[in-house]
């Protein structure tokens, strides 16, 4: 199927080749191939969360560091959970979750077919965790974190033509900065969520602390370091695993528009 109907092969090429430059061409498909297998494994799976049980999530996904998330949660400022779009997200949000007994509340982005998003909402919210659309986050999510709850988001997706612009992957790309916020209005710890598909069908789940006691300086240097903080931890792990990062989303859709501007801004 990844040869027969390329969906979007130009771009996960041209952005593997962007972020690998030391990389064969060979290598370079070779990675898209695998990222494609991913994303069609991630796909049928997520289908399968309709009928799937707490018994066999904790027979495929293990959290060996769910301590470190109870020791995050239980200094009473809630908890800011970061992740990006890498193996099967859906899942692993899932079985966090579950599996670590504090219900997530993940902020999402509302589908324009009304039927999908009704679907993958129900497929969200099979166990205990919630859903809360981005037009209504910042209430609800300030209100979850000063009650001492989770809040779940995928912290990798393109921020507007306006946004904050940080490396990434060797490239500027506009990110959103609902993260550093709400740290900044809460004071809520920040952990970086990774999963990673191992070759049997199960799945590892690790998590990282983002260092935020050092953060000084006004409150937008306070955002920008905290952001590039996560990016950067971020891009570390998927450098390790790029086969399992969704490389055909539109990452860096901004950029061009951002250096032309930089460019103009330097020549006058």
């Amino acid at each position: 199927m990844y040869y027969v109907v390329p969906v979007r092969k130009a771009l996960v090429i041209s952005n593997l080749c962007h972020a690998f430059p030391d990389k064969s061409q060979e290598e370079i498909q070779h990675i898209a191939l695998k990222n494609y297998q991913n994303i069609f494994q991630t796909f049928f799976e997520t289908l399968w969360i309709q009928r799937i049980s707490e018994h066999q999530i904790r027979n495929i996904v293990n959290i060996p560091q769910l301590p470190l998330l109870d020791e995050m949660v239980s200094r009473g400022k809630g908890l800011i959970m970061l992740s990006g779009h890498l193996c099967n997200w859906e899942l692993i949000a899932l079985a966090v979750g579950m599996l670590s007994g504090h219900p997530l509340q993940i902020i999402v982005k509302k589908q324009h077919n009304p039927f999908a998003d009704r679907l993958m909402n129900r497929l969200r919210t099979k166990f205990n965790n919630t859903v809360v659309d981005m037009d209504r986050a910042p209430r609800e999510t300030l209100k979850r974190l000063r009650e001492g709850g989770v809040v779940a988001m995928l912290a990798d997706q393109s921020g507007p033509a306006e946004g904050l612009f940080v490396d990434y992957f060797g490239r500027p790309a506009s990110t959103h900065i609902g993260p550093a916020v709400f740290f900044l209005r809460t004071n809520a710890p920040i952990i970086m969520t990774y999963g990673i598909r191992n070759s049997d069908g199960t799945f590892d789940v690790s998590f990282e602390e983002v260092p935020t006691s050092d953060v000084s300086g006004t409150d937008d240097q306070k955002i920008r370091t905290i952001t590039e903080r996560h990016v950067k931890m971020l891009e570390q792990f998927v450098r390790k695993h790029p086969d399992q990062w969704l490389w055909m989303h539109k990452r860096w859709k901004h950029t061009e528009r951002y250096l032309y501007q930089q460019r103009e801004g330097m020549t006058q």
